[in-house]
């Protein structure tokens, strides 16, 4: 990779890392005419991004480089600061929030968060709480920002989690947030929702609302077990969170994170080709960012037509064991035992974009510091025994070495979240996993274009004509 083309990476993953903004979708404009601002011409499209004469300027070795809405970049050095920077680019959420604060939706219900603990979740609690409802938070060790948690309970909303439990004690604290009482739980990966049917604490639970694809899939089968005691919303399922959460949100953030981790230990993104394990909505975007970021990319998948999906968009298709060998493997399956020793052994470098359990069989015993040839390193990057480089000891690399998913994503997925509210609210749904209307994506996307000021087409009389003709259950093409 060329100088200016890695100083103009550099800057765009310094704007993500900076704002914990989004990439695509979002205006640029680039000053000057070196090879780095040709270099930025060429990227930004790649990423998504649009050029124009406004947005966020880049400005190569002017000061300040980058900024944005006419001013450097914002300082976010507290808690404090990113909280209240993600409140300001969630107007989407807001906006709905407001709705089930004036109708008095949620006046008076206690409403239980169980979610990884970063800014735009504390938004999320924030906005219900000033709704009207009592709301408390719950985080898994690996998964909370203390100091995050810290703002939360200074402004009224009790936290739960501890980065020092483990095991009995981890648990232990689980239960106890569940005993606080709950009418409504929204969950990250349902690990509460299974829990309080454990504990038999479910029936005290008028419904939930799940966030993630592996979350849902024990849900589904407690549901065609009879296991499951209560009506869950399958938040993943909608259009306006899995294909913006899962294929901008987190390809964004886990191969910037991944670069920045690398970056920092002296070795560069394109130093060897990358494997992409699983080619669902995840994969898709970790595939996509990669390859604009220029790396050679091949997927390994287990569904034939998802493995042809990934062909016909132009990336190698291959068995993991094959293709690792001195690859970055990126694991994006979201599955336990998807690395295995074999793998570990044989690629180069290996990340995790997915966030289970066990997603590498990683004895972290085995880990060890790694420092590159000039001696510098990264507190992410370490060696598992004689093998590959691990980034982020196997945990979801996007939170475990960044900020987590743009902010700008997590207003589209918590708008869902404030919807599957209202809508277990609105109804009295059975025991069962249950997809919102389709008029939740009409709406949050709607909401998400006006605010951007992008107008859409709308049908003539004579196409909505037509189409009420072709719905008919007349014969088509003549008379009945």
């Amino acid at each position: 990779m060329t100088d200016e083309t890695a100083t103009a990476q550099r800057l765009v993953r310094r704007f993500a890392r900076e704002t914990n903004l989004l990439v695509a979708g979002r205006d640029f404009s680039v000053v000057g005419t070196d090879a780095v601002a040709d270099e930025l011409r060429r990227l930004l499209p790649a990423l998504g991004a649009h050029l124009g004469d406004a947005g966020v300027v880049f400005a190569p070795g002017e000061t300040p480089e980058i900024l944005l809405d006419g001013h450097a970049l914002p300082v976010r050095e507290t808690a404090e600061d990113r909280v209240d920077a993600a409140g300001r680019h969630m107007p989407v959420a807001t906006a709905l929030a407001t709705r089930l604060r004036e109708a008095g939706t949620v006046r008076g219900l206690r409403i239980g968060i169980a979610m990884v603990l970063e800014p735009k979740t504390a938004q999320l609690a924030l906005l219900l709480r000033d709704a009207g409802a009592a709301v408390a938070v719950y985080a898994h060790p690996d998964e909370i920002d203390v100091e995050v948690a810290q703002v939360l309970r200074a402004r009224g909303i009790p936290v739960d989690g501890d980065p020092s439990l483990s095991g009995a004690a981890e648990r232990a604290a689980a239960v106890s947030f569940l005993r606080r009482g709950f009418d409504l739980m929204l969950d990250d990966g349902s690990h509460l929702i299974r829990l309080a049917h454990e504990e038999g604490l479910a029936r005290e639970l008028r419904g939930a609302a799940e966030e993630t694809t592996s979350g849902l899939t024990p849900l589904r089968l407690m549901e065609r077990e009879g296991l499951l005691e209560i009506p869950v919303i399958a938040v993943n399922d909608a259009l306006t969170k899995t294909s913006f959460d899962n294929r901008y949100g987190t390809g964004q953030s886990c191969v910037f994170a991944i670069a920045d981790a690398l970056d920092a230990a002296g070795i560069d993104l394109r130093d060897q080709p990358a494997v992409v394990v699983g080619y669902g909505p995840v994969g898709e975007g970790v595939a996509a960012h990669l390859r604009a970021l220029g790396v050679q990319v091949g997927v390994a998948e287990t569904d034939p037509v998802r493995a042809l999906r990934a062909a016909h968009d132009g990336y190698r298709i291959g068995r993991l064991h094959d293709l690792a060998p001195g690859a970055l493997v990126v694991s994006a399956t979201g599955a336990p035992h998807t690395v295995d020793a074999v793998v570990l052994r044989a690629a180069a470098i290996v990340a995790v974009a997915g966030g289970v359990p066990h997603e590498v069989d990683l004895d972290p015993a085995t880990l060890r510091p790694f420092a590159g040839e000039s001696g510098a390193s990264s507190p992410f990057v370490e060696r598992a025994g004689e093998g590959a480089l691990v980034i982020a000891r196997g945990g979801c690399v996007n939170l475990s070495a960044g900020e987590g998913n743009p902010i700008e994503i997590m207003d589209l997925s918590f708008s869902v979240q404030l919807f599957a509210v209202e809508h277990l609210l609105a109804h009295g749904l059975p025991a069962g996993v249950h997809a919102l209307p389709h008029e939740t994506d009409t709406v949050i996307g709607a909401a998400a274009l006006a605010l951007r000021g992008a107008p859409i087409d709308q049908c003539s009389p004579a196409q909505v004509e037509a189409q009420r003709e072709w719905r008919s259950p007349r014969f088509r093409g003549g008379s009945a």
